[in-house]
């Protein structure tokens, strides 16, 4: 269901397939454009370029698991009502669609890393074991708000915000431990951020200098775990009333 629904979506199109790797390209040379006229030096890495591709690229995969999540029940309406099945399968498919979206988007950063002057490391191989674990905690909010969506659908009003909030929150742009080194607590919480957990655990495994926080790599299992179990629990309980209640 999740390969047929990304083939159908980007058949539509001219380009195609295309659409898969220039969308996010198109956005990292924006954001590139923009913020690298607007910060100052002391401010960004000296791997600037590889820096804001892993970082528009990671988050790529949570933002779209985030908003097809939303919509997981509400946009399959008919289906629901219609068949029965276990309607935990629809977040499933939201995320499996986005996992397939952001294999040709690795498949890119490989190219252009060593095109800005990263070496290849083996360690880049751990990206795969990352954005599993990414894949599941996506898994687990997805499933959430498919049923806050069910339950109200101005929640879909709110994703766009969160998404913006939670971009300028993951240090996509900019070195959080150089913004906020004056000031531990903000420091601290910005390192809580599921989002830039996940972040900085790519960015560790294939940039130059770029070491994951401690507390990013404990807080990305754990933020996980809270998620799938939360999600599970909160989406099960509602699993006979989405075809009623939608």
């Amino acid at each position: 269901m999740a390969q047929y629904k990304l083939v159908g979506d980007l058949l539509q199109n001219r380009l195609g397939m295309l659409w898969l790797v220039l969308r996010p390209l198109f956005l990292a040379a924006i954001y590139g454009t923009l913020f690298g006229a607007l910060l100052s030096s002391a401010a960004r890495p000296h791997d600037w370029v590889p820096y804001l591709l892993t970082g528009v690229f990671t988050f790529q995969f949570f933002t779209g698991c985030f908003g097809g999540g939303a919509r997981a029940i509400t946009g399959n309406a008919r289906l629901v009502q219609s068949l029965g099945f276990p309607r935990i399968l629809l977040p499933v498919s939201v995320v499996i669609e986005q996992a397939l979206r952001i294999v040709p988007i690795f498949v890119l950063l490989v190219v252009l890393l060593p095109v800005f002057g990263v070496p290849f490391r083996w360690s880049w191989l751990l990206v795969i074991p990352i954005l599993g674990l990414m894949a599941l905690f996506n898994f687990g909010v997805a499933m959430i708000v498919a049923r806050m969506s069910v339950w109200a659908r101005d929640v879909q009003q709110f994703i766009p915000v969160i998404n913006r909030v939670l971009f300028y929150a993951s240090a996509i742009f900019f070195q959080v431990d150089l913004i906020f080194a004056d000031r531990p607590i903000l420091l601290t919480i910005a390192h809580l951020v599921p989002t830039y957990d996940f972040i900085a655990l790519v960015r560790d495994v294939t940039l130059v200098g770029h070491q994951a926080p401690l507390l990013a790599v404990i807080a990305a299992p754990v933020w996980t775990v809270l998620a799938l179990g939360i999600g599970v629990v909160y989406f099960w309980n509602a699993e006979a009333r989405y075809g009623l209640s939608d």
